[in-house]
This record gives structure tokens, sequence and C-alpha cells, in this order.
């Protein structure tokens, strides 16, 4: 049995809601005890000025492969998650082919244990080749292992399928995890229709397009009674709508990318193709609005967005470089510099969103540091000031807008199931 003593750290657990400078001690892969410990360890790290938290969870990774090696892999994609903390990360099924069947989810489960950086989750497909016509099947793909059912980052725009992915889930007691787009509002838009997209003549994103969805979705979770997550929301209306969704009881959770909670789309004024994003940057009473839903609660969940693209793709001209920027190394310190230290969040509220919260979401014993569960750990220098730098990213792309931006709070050592992997 290998014994690991974090030594004088700062125990940060919300699903203990526990915040107190305590000794930790792991053995043989899991959570042991707390205070000092005489006895023999293996080794001894010493956390003084470090906050030690559950591993992070992130619920909207694109990991490329299969089929889209040129933008990432899922050995480059773990690494980079373990980079930025994370100790587990679900897969969604835009892979070509999608994961729509049992021979695709044992596929990422096996090429994720000869990475053997950090757990990789699976999210099954709804429909079959996520083509939106016909339900996938949803009892093999939860027997290989889905833990989740999405055909995100593509909307379900068929509602009649959505309604009865709800109803079928029940079942298994899996969520359903939606991206709130209508596409025939949508269709052809580069950013957020307003202002500034008139200005720079550019087709835009309207807000209509998010808003119809979430409304559609949230009605029909409280009429089948199913789980329903709402990936990565952007507007002013889904906030408010979940908000008073919530206040009726509704089964329903959401997250968000924090840079939709932080940037508006006066960014997209450089055409810089980093920014241009989806859901896209809104503008300021959105992201205000967001905020807020943050600091309330409302928005329960924060997630990387990790979308990557290989360069010679983001090169393209704004109207033609595809949507997303790569994300696992930097939501950390993201959420410190631009969340955290201004007061919007503290630490024990960000982090939830971070670890407990998505283990919730997805029914997972994961985002705990509670005694006899699993040791995902992530030990954090909350003061560590550092320039994002994409070269020197583990993840195979490099398309992110926060290139040269210096941002406080990194993970220093990440620890998955009893192993340090940073």
């Amino acid at each position: 049995m290998t014994r690991i003593l974090i030594q004088n750290g700062r125990v940060i657990d919300p699903s203990q809601e526990m915040d107190q400078q305590i000794d930790l001690l792991v053995e043989d892969g899991k959570i042991a005890a707390y205070g000092p410990r005489a006895d023999h360890v293996d080794q001894v790290i010493d956390a003084t000025g470090k906050i030690v938290a559950p591993g992070l969870i992130d619920l909207s990774a694109q990991l490329g492969e299969p089929g889209r090696e040129e933008d990432e892999t899922i050995q480059t994609a773990t690494a980079a998650a373990v980079a930025g903390g994370f100790t587990s990360i679900l897969c969604l099924p835009n892979t070509e082919p999608p994961i729509d069947s049992q021979a695709s989810v044992e596929f990422i489960h096996q090429k994720a244990a000869r990475a053997n950086n950090c757990h990789v989750l699976v999210a099954g497909c709804v429909s079959k080749d996520r083509a939106g016509k016909e339900l996938a099947e949803i009892g093999s793909l939860v027997e290989a292992g889905a833990v989740a059912l999405t055909d995100a980052p593509r909307p379900i725009q068929n509602s009649e399928l959505l309604r009865r992915a709800l109803e079928y889930c029940l079942m298994f007691d899996r969520p359903i995890l939606s991206h709130t787009e209508d596409w025939e509002l949508s269709h052809d838009g580069v950013m957020h229709e307003g202002k500034i997209s008139m200005m720079l003549a550019l087709p835009g994103l309207p807000t209509e397009a998010e808003d119809v969805m979430a409304s559609r979705d949230i009605r029909l979770a409280e009429s089948t009674g199913g789980r329903l997550h709402l990936l990565n929301i952007s507007t002013a209306s889904s906030v408010d709508q979940i908000r008073r969704a919530k206040a009726r009881g509704i089964n329903i959770s959401a997250g968000i990318v924090p840079i939709n909670a932080v940037l508006t789309d006066e960014c997209l004024r450089s055409f810089d193709s980093n920014y241009k994003l989806n859901p896209p940057l809104r503008s300021q009473e959105h992201v205000d609005a967001c905020l807020a839903g943050l600091a309330d609660g409302t928005i329960d969940v924060i997630c990387s967005g990790h979308t990557p693209r290989a360069s010679e793709k983001k090169m393209l001209e704004l109207d033609l470089a595809p949507f997303g920027m790569v994300a696992l190394e930097t939501t950390l310190g993201f959420v410190v510099t631009k969340l955290i230290e201004p007061g919007h969040l503290d630490w024990i509220s960000a982090l939830a969103k971070m670890t407990i919260h998505p283990a919730r979401v997805l029914g997972i014993d994961r985002g705990t540091l509670q005694m006899g569960t699993v040791a995902d750990i992530a030990i954090i220098d909350p003061h560590a000031s550092w320039t994002v730098d994409p070269t020197e990213f583990r993840s195979k792309s490099i398309n992110t807008p926060l290139a040269g931006w210096t941002l406080r709070g990194r993970a220093v050592q990440t620890i998955v199931a009893g192993t340090p992997k940073l």
C-alpha cells in the first residue's frame, strides 16, 4: 500500500463544507484520514501556502480521437487535463465515427487506460450518428459505461426525440446534456448578433437561438421528469428561465464556460478567430446576467469548453474558421483571476462548480475528499502568477484567445486515484 501525506495545506472540500488547514493522508489510492500522522508514509507533500482540493471535473471536453487526431488525441487531452488540475473529464461524442455504439465507448476507455493520465468518462450519443432522427441504442451505451447522453456540440433539434430520450433515460438514471441552440435561427452565424456584428458586417448568432431551445428543453424536462443539464449557456434569458424553473422544482442543472461570464463581443473587433466561440461571446448585459447566475447558484457548473482546433483551421478567415478554444490548461487560472479574485465567487463556491456539482450531474462518486473515496486531488497555488504560452501547452492545439495573458492560480500537483501525475 502506498501512503502519501499532504501536510500544511488549506483543505477546501465543498462536499463537506470544509475549509481549514489540516493534513490529509492518502492510502492505497483512497482518502484515509485527516490530521497529523506520525506513522510511516512513502511520500510527504508539503502544501504550505497551497489549496488542497478535490480533483476538478469537466463536462464539456472534445477529445478529437477518433477521427480528428489533427486537433487532439486522448493522450494529449488527458495530459492537458492533468496540467490544469482536472482528474476527470467527460468525452463528448462528436468523434468520427460518433460514440453511438458499445464498441465506440469501449474504444475511448481503452485509449484512456493506455494514456494513464486521468479518468475519462464517456457521453454517448442521444441519436444514431448524431443525426437527430432516431434514438441511439441507449441501453447498450449505458451497459458499456456511458455516464450521460448528448449530441453536443450539436443541438437535439427534434423535440419528440428529446422527449423520448428524457423518458427512456429515466430507466437508467442518466442525464441528458443539451446544447441549447436552434439551428434554424443561428445558421451561418459567426458571432453574437448585435451592434458589434452589424458594425463588422458579420452574420449574427441571435440570443433567441439559445433562449427558444432552453425554454423547450426545460418544458420537456418538467413534463417527463427526466434529468436535464443545459451545457454552456450564455444569455440573460436562459439564466432567468433556469432560475424560475429551479424555483418550480424542475430537475435541471446548467453549466457555463467562464469566458462567457467575463468577455464580450467587443473582442471580435480584432477579427481574431480564437475569439470565435459557440456559444459566442455576448454583449455586456448577458455577461452581467451570467455573473449573477454564477453568484446566486442558478448556474451549477463551470466547464472548460475545451474545443481544440488545428492551427491551419483557425488561420482561415473569421467566417470560415471553426468555433472553439483550447481550455483545459487555462480554466482554473482564468476562474481564479476573473471570478475569485474580483469577488464574484469565493473559493468554496467556485470549487463546488468544478468538483462536486459536475459529479452530481453525472451521478458519479467523485469531486469529494470524504474519507474512503478515491483520492483524486488537485493541489493549487492560488498566488502563482504565470503567463499563458500556448507553445508550452500539453494539448496538441494552441487555439486560445488568452495567449500572453497573465493569470493567477495554477495546479502545481495533480493526484489521480492516489498516484501523482503532475
